[in-house]
């Protein structure tokens, strides 16, 4: 597997180079060290003192550069490399433009099959007007993206969201085969959607609402019991859940009283209205989810 690893000297981009650890089991093909300069962000003065601005970016890429060769040595300890032969191949990009388009160029260009990065996690207003980068990333990765909103060195317990989807299928193949330690416990959980309205619930017989209500669960129950299966024949134990309720919700919850380390979901590609509102389901999870976050994308998942 190969994976960008997005570093910009902070606490939560550590988490990211962190999470190698919880991954080591897999043995990465290629890591691939990122740290991006902005340049427009020097823009205020550049008219005003050219001189001074290529100064300010010489220093930039200077520190960049420190910062990569100091991500590299944390990356081979915590892939359990520092110290042995190089299994994984290691490499330390920078890079110049805007955050998030630039991290997902450079994952499109070297096909990346995943894109690593820490997260404060926290919705400000700033973030929730602006989007962080890490929704950014979301909204146009080529590829799956890992999002460390917490220190997280091993994975314990995984939530897998699914529904009748490619993409929920997707990610649960890319969960089994390119992510699961050997010792992770899997939780496949899904929300039906009702038939009828809470309003309608009120008034309809038992009897009724459950012959409505009965096929949708049933069809959801055989659903996970189809990805269980999957889990258990390579020797993964995982648990289902089906609910009938609110899909954010009902996820957000679980994870939450679970104290789940990670949740996976498959995301098909945003369209643009998509990107331009963070409306999708995913952006809403990545947003409020409680853990770290796994979102599946990409014809290699």
């Amino acid at each position: 597997m190969r994976i960008i690893c997005a570093v910009d000297g902070s606490e939560y981009a550590q988490w990211g180079v962190q999470a190698l650890k919880a991954l080591a089991n897999r043995e990465p093909e290629q890591v691939v060290l990122l740290h991006v300069v902005d340049p427009s962000l020097l823009q205020a003065t550049k008219g005003k003192n050219p001189v001074a601005v290529r100064r300010a970016l010489a220093a930039l890429d200077k520190a960049g550069t420190l910062l990569l060769r100091e991500a590299e040595r944390s990356a081979r300890v915590a892939l359990g490399q520092a110290g042995t032969g190089p299994r994984t191949t290691f490499q330390t990009v920078l890079a110049h433009g805007p955050f998030a388009k630039t991290i997902a160029r450079q994952a499109k260009r070297m096909k990346a099959d995943l894109i690593l990065m820490g997260s404060r996690g926290l919705s400000d207003i700033k973030g929730f007007l602006l989007g962080s980068t890490s929704r950014q990333v979301a909204a146009i990765a080529p590829c799956s993206l890992f999002v460390v909103k917490q220190p997280v060195t091993r994975l314990g317990q995984v939530a897998l969201a699914v529904d009748d989807s490619k993409p929920s299928r997707a990610a649960a193949r890319f969960l089994r085969t390119r992510i699961l330690p050997e010792s992770a416990t899997v939780s496949i959980l899904t929300s039906a959607e009702s038939p009828v309205t809470d309003l309608a619930a009120r008034y309809l017989p038992e009897s009724q609402l459950t012959a409505l209500t009965g096929p949708v669960m049933d069809r959801a129950t055989s659903l996970v019991n189809a990805l269980r299966d999957d889990f258990v024949k390579d020797g993964y134990p995982a648990v289902t859940h089906v609910r009938m309720n609110h899909v954010i919700d009902t996820i957000v919850k679980h994870v939450e009283a679970e104290q789940d380390d990670l949740l996976v979901f498959g995301s098909r590609e945003l369209t643009k209205t998509e990107r331009l509102h963070l409306g999708s389901v995913s952006e809403t999870l990545l947003r409020h989810a409680p853990c770290s976050v796994l979102i599946v994308r990409g014809t290699r998942a």
